[in-house]
């Protein structure tokens, strides 16, 4: 880490009464030399260039809007964490839509008691959003280990291509489109069956004791900024303002009510349900998990601008470019903070902080510059504070671990691991550690 950002780092520490401080020493990741070459000969407007990293001060997360400190726990539920969502809601992922909220509805459209080769049994459920005569719905995937002795734990993800696409499974659906959507734009329907089984090593999970629960992200409101009426949003009168709802608020209300059916299903262990996501939908599991405190362990994969690292440093993506490119991700307020991302009165370590005391883990990649992996690692050094104030253990370490070396001891963990921009076996494998530790699961 460069001096300046020490620096940065202290002060925070300092607002909060805290003196830990961060640094590269030891086996600390650095980014390798040959990937920076490329990316900077590729795309010289990019900041890669730790020496070049802008000098940044965070926005305190233990001072109150008043400028009162944060002095216990219950401070920190009961105003300060209120606080922090809502500055959330107004200038990033847009403010819950008012004018009613649809009905929601879940029915099991198949259960079969063997799956996956006996490995599993599987659920595949439909879920139907109602407001007034407008309608949209989503298909929700479940498996569980065939052998599962009682309530099981279940990873909740998002996916891609559609449900059909991270398994050979010939009985999986396609999703099903409602009427005025464009099919020459939706991706699922370009997708074939497996497509992204590398992503969702079923063996693997399920052997382990935990059951997997997806959805297919663009069934709840497609993924293109022209497509706002379309989807759960377009169920919504409300707040069209420049801090109304954004695709990432949608896609994570989805979440939530996937989690309702696994509450309602006595098989499901929901008191151990895990939100998980990959790239954007990183983004949408952490918002999510912000907001639903009913999920129990939150895990943000190569998440980036937008996700777990911090704005400030401007390093990679930044929020111009990802407001330029994805216009609908985010609310409009948040685009005023194009050119000035310290203007900005939150940071992605208070969205990491919103977790506590519940379990989160951060996955980066080495290869990943893009997404900045010292970024996403020094916004869980930065949101420990409110660990240490909840009384329970946060990050483990004060410095960046090495390559594929996970911290799994504090309920904040990480790791940065070989490779690129993708969701592996190798992550799912020190996530399931993780949940293990912290989740108390019971192998017995």
């Amino acid at each position: 880490m460069t001096p300046k950002c020490m620096i940065n780092v202290c002060f925070l520490m300092i607002c909060v009464g805290v003196s830990r401080m961060a640094g590269a020493q030891g086996q600390s990741w650095e980014a390798p030399a040959d990937r920076l070459g490329q990316l900077e000969e590729r795309d010289a407007t990019t900041l890669y260039d730790e020496n070049r990293v802008p000098d940044y001060v965070l926005p305190p997360l233990l001072v109150n809007a008043d400028g009162s400190p944060v002095r216990d726990a219950r401070q920190w539920v009961m105003r300060r964490r209120p606080e922090i969502l809502s500055i959330f809601e107004r200038f990033m992922f847009g403010r819950s839509p008012i004018g009613g909220t649809p009905t929601s509805s879940f029915s099991v459209r198949e259960a079969a008691g063997s799956a996956l080769d006996g490995l599993a049994k599987r659920e595949q459920v439909r879920f139907e959003f109602a407001r007034g005569t407008e309608r949209a719905g989503m298909d929700l995937l479940l498996y569980l280990p065939r052998e599962a002795k009682g309530p099981t734990p279940v990873f909740l993800i998002l996916n891609f291509g559609g449900n059909h696409t991270i398994s050979v499974d010939p009985s999986v659906e396609r999703p099903k489109w409602p009427e005025g959507s464009d099919p020459g734009l939706v991706r699922s329907l370009k997708s074939e069956r497996g497509d992204r089984a590398g992503r969702f090593p079923l063996a693997a999970i399920l052997g382990r004791g935990y059951g997997l629960a997806t959805v297919y992200y663009e069934e709840m409101g497609p993924d293109r900024g022209d497509a706002v009426s379309q989807g759960v949003r377009g169920l919504f009168n409300g707040r069209q303002g420049r801090d109304g709802w954004s695709s990432i608020g949608a896609w994570a209300w989805g979440l939530s009510r996937a989690m309702d059916y696994l509450v309602a299903n006595p098989e499901v262990d929901s008191r151990r349900v895990t939100v998980m996501g990959h790239s954007r939908l990183g983004k949408t599991a952490l918002w999510a998990g912000a907001r639903d405190q009913r999920f129990a362990m939150v895990v943000s994969n190569c998440s980036g601008c937008g996700g777990a690292a911090l704005s400030r440093r401007h390093y990679g993506e930044t929020v111009k470019r990802i407001n330029t490119r994805f216009p609908h991700w985010f609310c409009e307020k948040f685009k005023s903070f194009n050119d000035d991302e310290g203007a900005l009165t939150l940071d992605q370590h208070m969205l990491i902080a919103l977790m506590a005391p519940r379990p989160v883990y951060v996955v980066s990649a080495d290869e990943d510059l893009w997404a900045d992996p010292r970024g996403e690692f020094l916004s869980c050094l930065a949101a420990d504070p409110v660990y240490d104030l909840l009384g329970v253990p946060g990050l483990e370490a004060e410095t960046m671990p090495g390559l594929d070396r996970p911290l799994l001891k504090g309920r904040i963990g990480y790791h940065v691991r070989s490779g690129g921009h993708d969701l592996t076996e190798y992550d799912w494998r020190r996530v399931m550690d993780f949940a293990d530790r912290h989740l108390e699961i019971n192998r017995e």
